[in-house]
């Protein structure tokens, strides 16, 4: 073995290896019970960042954990074609390449472009995630839209549709003017704005300012004098068609019936104070609310008809209907309006505004409402499933980890609006519904008339129905050029990667699949989207539980963003990176010059040295060690260095443990415990408790929990205790301790074996480079790889508490005599001096005495003597420190105890004692303490008091003992 561990060699060939042995391949007519994950499909367009590193970290953990534990484990890999993403990346390489727009290249051929992109690019997150060691059944690997995917959503919009679930309807829709198509309403962010504020807006080249009323009147016909009105958006009244007055609005309410007039089209606008209209989202030709009282009291059961205005074009500028302000941004248009009411008189002021602004997730472009025709899901029925399997029962159908989103599922089911699904975009699964123009309709543009679609799973279907729906007419038919929203697709994700909607093996040996993990920030983007659509044509929840994993943010807590220069590139923590290579990268990237200067400037203060080579298992065990943090995880990278560091000492440990194994030695297949050494018992009764626990928390999904059960075993435990305590063994003539040695090799090699495979799901790649290197037991074929080697599992007969309790007792002493020595010998570490046990009882007397070869090697001492209290006086000269109410232990170190130091904090000791003691005797005479407090809780109190008494009593001895020396020696 090298001297030292080197992640880059040791990851360098396995993978390759796992990979082409097929030990990643799932059987789908195995015997052995399933456990099947879904990857979050990455987009295509997406290199690998942290988010993804801990998705595969937890991903992998589980997966490898279940394939050991006996399951026929599935991780099914998968990309998403990412529609708008994808599309915007490629027209941007147009642009650069080609100067050239997808418009001039059209439908078919941009499209073409967009595959040749993905060809070439769109692999790249695949391979990433190799390099964490991600064992993804790639056999199974698929694309949203390559054919199998893509007929499956064919048939998931024909199914809802004859259902009734999907329909066509022109309504208010989030409009997204940047990439000129509809977003659904969890793709808009909201912010809230308390005061003024200029935000940059895509598009226009100076701040917007937002958080502002702006008021103007409206005249009124017949000189009956003027209106005012309100509003945040003053370019929208250009469409206005109505104003809307409070019933109970005493200044107005006599307008009823009248009209106002617009100052810019003439236009005569109604006076209504009878009923608010159609929505309480007022866009685009929105009617304006009088700003006596807020739009919400309206009364908004009755409906009044009114002609409802888009005044944009899909591009946010002003329209032709909005006469001289026409082909204006519509940001550039509101402070046009504006000038133009100053002149006619007609401005009457503006005042701060608290508001809430929509921005598109997609784009960052401020959202505009608009009516337009869409493709609608009726989410109702499908959402109140998807409630009543998370709510139902004491074990329901579906459950969440941590529970505290259950909550949010509740509120946002509950409050479900229907989900606009068409994008006009040209990447991406076109919708599957042909619009139907006869040659007798008088408007012939495509969707004029909402009863002219008909939906089929194919051209030639759609014309068959067409012309049975239009008998004896002679018609046109075209395919509706919009496409489906890309959650539309990777909703159907877990029953589309196992063959829906053919019977497949897969589907039936899979589905439902196990465990969903993902980020708590797509819960509603793409989980509830999953259990609706999974519930409605897989027949059952398409996950049993859905693990939530924090978010990462930098190591101060805040959200990593390229201009803070705190992005962390996971490959550049694997491979290490100097600070000059994170500065390159920068510099590759858009941000403008003050903003890279920032970057950098943040970089050099967070890594000033760059970012030592970590490797893999050293990330993936950070990351996954993270989880623990709720809904944030404050990365700090000095946390992954000390576990590369950390490997570097389990290496070393193995190192030593293998030098000790002959070059003949052969493990055998049963252990003879009870001849066996303590330190040896003791070391695997507590590696059968970390099996047990890693057990337990791996089954339970907490991850955090497991990686610090299986760290503490091999760093405090095997390292720290074992590996020193049995050195002894193997120094000297070999007849001293022969039979001793012979059981602490056995020990050692079942301690590797089980522990290499404990660790291996966090740390695949340094587990199976040293797990290799161990000999097989005598008599027994072993598998050829850990991944594919049994998870261990608990062995009663390695059980052994009272072992325990007596080592418990053996690293308290040796805690305390280490501790003695640095404070008596400073810098002098080397130099062992002689140590007593001072023992209140004989059974304290016998533990330490059948301990005294760990202790004297442990706490590194030239010799010790066991003192029993009813025989023995405390030793003179030494200094001391109390283990317990029942022993104390003395470090002979003449000349160098200052007993006036030992009295100082002997009488420190007594005080602090003292006030623990009166606590207590005041908490158990308080009145209704017998009746009120638990008697276990009361036998506990019972137990302190007592040993506080016992080590009171031991502390004033000793008080009196050193002052009796100390006035001898005056």
């Amino acid at each position: 073995m090298a001297k030292q561990y080197n992640p880059t060699v040791v990851e360098k060939s396995w993978y390759a290896w796992w990979e082409k042995s097929g030990y990643f391949v799932a059987d789908a007519n195995s015997s052995k019970p399933p456990f099947v994950i879904v990857l979050p499909p990455p987009n295509v367009t997406g290199a690998l960042h942290i988010g993804h590193a801990l998705t595969a970290a937890i991903e992998d953990t589980i997966i490898r954990f279940k394939r050991m534990s006996g399951f026929n484990a599935l991780w099914v890999p998968g990309v998403d074609h990412a529609g708008i993403a994808t599309q915007v990346v490629v027209e941007k390489k147009l642009m650069r390449d080609h100067h050239l727009t997808r418009h001039d290249l059209g439908r078919e051929k941009f499209v073409t472009e967009v595959w040749k992109w993905k060809e070439e690019y769109g692999g790249t997150i695949l391979k990433q995630l190799r390099r964490l060691g991600a064992s993804l059944d790639w056999s199974r690997e698929c694309f949203t839209m390559d054919d199998k995917r893509s007929r499956a959503v064919v048939e998931e919009f024909n199914r809802l549709y004859k259902e009734g679930l999907i329909y066509r309807d022109i309504r208010l829709i989030n409009w997204d003017c940047t990439l000129r198509t509809a977003i659904s309403d969890v793709e808009v962010d909201y912010v809230d704005i308390k005061e003024r504020k200029l935000l940059t807006v895509p598009g226009n080249k100076e701040p917007v300012e937002f958080g502002v009323l702006t008021s103007f009147a409206y005249p009124l016909e017949g000189d009956l004098g003027e209106i005012v009105v309100a509003t945040t958006r003053l370019e929208t009244m250009l469409g206005d068609t109505a104003v809307a007055i409070h019933p109970e609005d005493p200044r107005y309410s006599h307008l009823h019936g009248k009209f106002a007039i617009h100052p810019f089209n003439g236009r005569k606008l109604p006076i209504i104070c009878d009923a608010i209209l159609v929505d309480r989202n007022f866009g685009t030709g929105a009617v304006k609310i009088t700003p006596a009282h807020d739009p919400n009291d309206f009364d908004v059961g009755k409906r009044h008809d009114l002609e409802f205005i888009n005044i944009f074009t899909d591009d946010g500028k002003i329209n032709s209907l909005g006469s001289e302000f026409a082909g204006m941004p519509r940001f550039e248009a509101r402070e046009a309006v504006k000038e133009a009411l100053q002149k006619k008189g007609l401005y009457r002021g503006a005042k701060t505004n608290e508001m809430r602004l929509g921005l598109s997730s997609r784009s960052n472009d401020v959202v505009e409402p608009m009516i337009k025709p869409q493709w609608f899901v009726n989410c109702h029925s499908m959402a109140k499933q998807a409630l009543e399997v998370a709510m139902d029962g004491e074990i329901p159908r579906l459950e969440f980890i941590p529970k505290q989103y259950l909550a949010e599922w509740k509120r946002w089911l509950e409050n479900i609006r229907d989900w606009c699904i068409s994008r006009q975009l040209w990447w991406g699964h076109r919708i599957p519904a042909w619009y139907v123009t006869l040659d007798d309709d008088e408007m012939k543009e495509i969707g004029s008339y909402l009863d002219h679609w008909v939906v089929a799973r194919n051209e030639e279907d759609a014309l068959a129905e067409a012309s049975q729906k239009f008998s004896g007419k002679r018609f046109q038919m075209i395919q509706d050029p919009d496409v489906l929203d890309t959650w539309f697709s990777s909703g159907l994700f877990p029953l589309s990667v196992l063959g829906w909607p053919d019977d497949t093996d897969d589907l039936r040996a899979f589905y439902p699949t196990s465990v969903l993990e993902t980020g708590h920030d797509i819960l509603f983007f793409w989980v509830a989207r999953m259990v609706m659509l999974g519930i409605k044509l897989g027949g059952d929840v398409p996950f049993r539980k859905v693990y939530l994993h924090p978010m990462i943010r930098d190591a101060h807590g805040r959200k990593m963003s390229k201009s803070l220069g705190n992005v962390v590139d996971p490959l550049e923590v694997i491979n290490g990176v100097s600070l000059e290579g994170l500065h390159k990268r920068l510099e590759e990237g858009n941000l403008d010059p003050k903003e890279l200067d920032v970057a950098k400037a943040g970089q050099k203060l967070d890594f000033p040295n760059g970012i030592a080579e970590c490797g893999a298992d050293a990330l993936r065990f950070a990351l996954v060690s993270y989880t623990a943090q709720s809904d944030k995880i404050n990365l700090d990278i000095l946390r992954v260095v000390g576990y590369r560091q950390w490997c570097n000492k389990l290496w070393n440990a193995v190192r030593f443990a293998m030098s000790k194994l002959d070059t003949d030695y052969t493990p055998p297949l049963t252990l003879p415990l009870e001849a066996m050494p303590l330190s040896c018992k003791w070391i695997l009764s507590v590696l059968n408790k970390a099996i047990f626990k890693t057990v337990s928390a791996m089954n339970s999904l907490e991850f955090s929990d497991a990686a610090s059960t299986v760290y503490s075993w091999w760093q405090y435990q095997f390292c720290d205790v074992f590996i020193e305590a049995i050195k002894p063994y193997f120094s000297g003539d070999g007849s001293t301790f022969a039979a001793e040695r012979s059981s602490a090799q056995d020990t050692l090699w079942v301690c590797l074996d089980n522990g290499l495979r404990l660790l291996h799901p966090f740390m695949p790649f340094v587990t199976e480079e040293l797990w290799q290197r161990l000999p097989p037991a005598r008599g027994h074929t072993r598998k050829e790889s850990i991944m594919v080697s049994e998870y261990p599992k608990v062995e009663d007969a390695w059980k052994n508490e009272e072992v325990e309790y007596e080592m418990d007792l053996i690293e308290s002493t040796v805690k305390c005599l280490r501790s003695l020595r640095a404070k008596v010998l400073g810098k002098q570490k080397n130099e062992r001096l002689p140590a007593f046990a001072f023992c209140l009882n004989e059974d304290i007397s016998k533990v330490i005495t059948s301990y005294q070869l760990e202790i004297l090697t442990l706490a590194t001492l030239s010799s010790m003597k066991v003192l029993l209290s009813e025989k023995d006086p405390p030793p003179a000269g030494c200094a001391f420190e109390n283990v317990n109410e029942n022993l104390a232990v003395y470090l002979q170190a003449e000349g160098k105890v200052d007993a006036e130091a030992e009295l100082e904090k002997m009488r420190n000791k007594m005080d602090e004692m003292q006030k623990q003691q009166e606590k207590l005797e005041k908490m158990i005479s308080a009145s209704g303490y017998k009746e009120k407090v638990p008697s276990h809780i009361q036998d506990e109190n019972a137990e302190k008091l007592t040993k506080l008494f016992q080590e009171m009593e031991f502390f004033k001895k000793e008080s009196e003992r050193l002052e009796a020396e100390k006035s001898t020696k005056q």
